[in-house]
């Protein structure tokens, strides 16, 4: 999450190194943004059996899991809805400025989905989330996008990272859930996923396209194949730490990274080289093997080497981590509905880059605040 806040705020800045940024569509290869977003994905694989689990343990029905996958799965969908659309305001044919719409939508996402505390009656907490939801609707209503010869209503662009995230975290939790953690199961949804992105990639699935626009898997099997990784990581994890068996935890690990790294680099002529944006299967594995690895040294790190206390100042990154994700969605729009701009001097080059570090630090120190105050969002 730090480095997701750290490569968005590098839009803001001038002349730093091509391989901190996104590379374009159109060229063959990645920077350290284009590993950012895979990662986090991975990252949501790995919580999801810990999760699940967790409710097992406490004797939890199928149905209820199942029914707490698809709320969260719901939320995830609609605030990446609506952000999707935000980039589309028409502000000279809307209502309100942009600014004030997404600092308002954002104000409906906290109101709805709240952690709100124990001791808060229902009503009151049905109140603030009825209010939330009333607000939502009421910015829905008034929502203009598109351009001044087209000016459209709120509609599915792409889903955006959160409801990437939702897609990928539902089909992923899913295959989870109804296997009951069965690793032959876990590896057999790991290949669908790549297997499916492999043949959208390479043109093989184009006989599926009258149904593409309605049915399909998000991300072209990319996003959950992502997830998967994870998915199966967290349970050969588990599995190994409890019998204590970091050495042969470390040897699945590296070679499942290095197998991962290598396919590829060897995939990469196949659907277009290595590209984010075009959600390649070379990109794919590629991030795939690098989250795998810097897991690896980061069990190395915490669990061997008891280094936990390194990550206490960005903890709350990790603990609210949608709080810390949606606070830029206030500062930005506020700041330039002020009129407030940095010196130039810094937002450029080296200055500009310590810049951004230093925001994204400072968001997830305010999320750290917020976080004593209950102040997070939690669905």
């Amino acid at each position: 999450m730090l480095l997701m806040i750290f490569v968005n705020d590098l839009g803001t800045l001038k002349n730093i190194p091509d391989w901190l940024e996104h590379t374009k569509a159109a060229e063959d290869g990645m920077g350290l943004a284009d590993t950012v977003f895979p990662a986090f994905l991975f990252i949501v694989g790995l919580s999801i059996p810990f999760a699940i689990g967790n409710r097992w343990s406490k004797g939890v029905s199928q149905s209820n899991i199942l029914g707490h996958i698809l709320i969260r799965s719901f939320a995830l969908l609609v605030m990446g809805f609506f952000h999707v659309n935000l980039e589309n305001y028409n502000q000279s044919a809307a209502l309100l400025p942009r600014g004030v719409w997404e600092i308002l939508l954002t104000i409906s996402f906290f109101l709805i989905w709240l952690d709100y505390a124990p001791k808060l009656s229902k009503q009151k907490k049905w109140l603030l989330q009825g209010l939330g939801i009333a607000l939502l609707v009421f910015l829905a209503i008034v929502f203009k996008g598109g351009d001044k010869d087209n000016v459209v209503w709120l509609r599915p662009y792409w889903w955006g990272i959160l409801g990437l995230i939702g897609w990928s975290y539902l089909l992923s939790a899913l295959v989870f859930l109804f296997s009951k953690s069965r690793m032959p199961v876990l590896i057999a949804g790991l290949l669908f996923f790549e297997l499916f992105n492999i043949a959208a990639k390479a043109g093989w699935l184009q006989f599926l396209s009258p149904v593409k626009p309605y049915i399909w898997i998000t991300g072209d099997g990319s996003s959950p194949a992502l997830t998967m990784a994870g998915v199966i990581t967290a349970v050969v994890y588990s599995s190994l730490v409890q019998k204590g068996n970091y050495r042969r935890l470390f040897a699945v690990l590296l070679v499942f990274g290095i197998i991962m790294l290598g396919a590829g680099f060897a995939i990469r002529p196949l659907g277009g080289g290595i590209s984010k944006i075009h959600a390649t299967p070379s990109w794919v594995m590629i991030c795939t093997g690098i989250s795998l690895l810097f897991f690896t040294g980061l069990v190395w790190l915490v669990d061997r080497k008891q280094k936990q206390n390194w990550f206490n100042i960005i903890k709350p990154a990790g603990t609210s981590t949608l709080t810390a994700y949606l606070l830029p969605y206030i500062h930005y729009p506020l700041y330039q509905m002020i009129g407030f701009s940095l010196p130039l001097i810094l937002r450029t080059g080296l200055t500009g880059i310590i810049k951004s570090l230093l925001y994204a630090l400072a968001i997830i120190l305010v999320t750290g605040l917020l976080e004593k105050k209950r102040i997070r969002l939690k669905i």
